[in-house]
């Protein structure tokens, strides 16, 4: 019987340990690992920073509320700021609030836009939106005595490159512009982008949607409209498309197809 043993089987882990550290299965596993709990991490990242996420985006848009209603100022409280604002959910094709079927301050009217119950799909669609939510959320603003000051009302559209989310802040008469802003969109920078230029932003100021006539007449071109210099906007240097695109937007938010029952209530006083 020889002295001589074979060594007996090493097992898996064993045999891993003592494999080269450069052999192709140990640089292999080592990658898969350093690659899953990367991945783990930046998961478990992503659902921790989910809430300061959302609640940094809530702030954002509240923010945007009150700079298009001339109330925002650097350091201010915005939560406490902009619970001056009413939110009301509008159901556009009557013009009338629905805030006992839907809380405002959690109604996601963007997201209704995808759902078949709560939006309609467009046949005229010059914003290029593709289907229309039937309910917006809208906000009032009050002055001291209780007299509405201003309504802020959400639009959206397609530019160029994306659509851009925004507002468009009315004087009380529901027909003189007050601002326009937007919160939202991937213009080319130094073209389309320019929509967020305070200068051009400024020109909204003062302009009117519609004539004596009532009809709509709010234009963003190169050049003037028939109607005059009070429903004129000039176009964006050098951003032909995106200057198509916010013209289109703004018109179709304020006609018809969105905002005009609701407006024709306001200027009526029923509001």
């Amino acid at each position: 019987m020889s002295d001589t043993q074979s060594p007996e089987p090493k097992g898996v882990i064993a045999r891993f340990l003592a494999a080269s550290p450069d052999s192709v299965g140990k640089t292999i596993f080592i990658a898969v690992a350093v690659c899953l709990v990367a991945s783990m991490i930046v998961s478990a990242a992503a659902v921790s920073l989910r809430p300061v996420q959302e609640a940094n985006k809530l702030k954002d848009k509240q923010i945007n509320v009150l700079q298009v209603a001339g109330v925002y100022e650097p350091g201010i409280d915005v939560a406490q700021a902009f619970a001056a604002f009413e939110p009301h959910v509008l159901e556009l094709a009557t013009g009338e609030f629905v805030d006992d079927r839907f809380d405002p301050a959690t109604f996601d009217d963007i997201a209704a836009a995808s759902d078949p119950e709560l939006s309609e799909p467009l046949e005229n669609d010059p914003a290029g939106i593709g289907r229309k939510a039937k309910y917006r959320v809208i906000y009032l603003l009050r002055d001291e005595n209780g007299a509405l000051d201003k309504v802020i009302l959400p639009i959206h559209g397609y530019g160029l490159w994306s659509t851009l989310y925004g507002f468009i802040a009315l004087e009380e008469n529901g027909n003189d512009i007050y601002g326009l802003q937007f919160y939202q969109h991937g213009e080319t920078p130094g073209l389309g982008a320019e929509v967020d230029n305070p200068r051009w932003k400024a020109l909204w100021n003062g302009k009117k949607l519609r004539d004596e006539s009532g009809n709509l007449q709010i234009t963003v071109a190169k050049s003037m409209p028939a109607a005059g210099p009070d429903f004129y906007i000039d176009a964006l240097a050098g951003a032909t498309l995106t200057t198509v695109g916010v013209d289109n937007l703004v018109k179709f938010w304020m006609g018809d197809a969105g905002y005009a029952p609701f407006l024709a209530k306001l200027q009526a006083g029923e509001i």
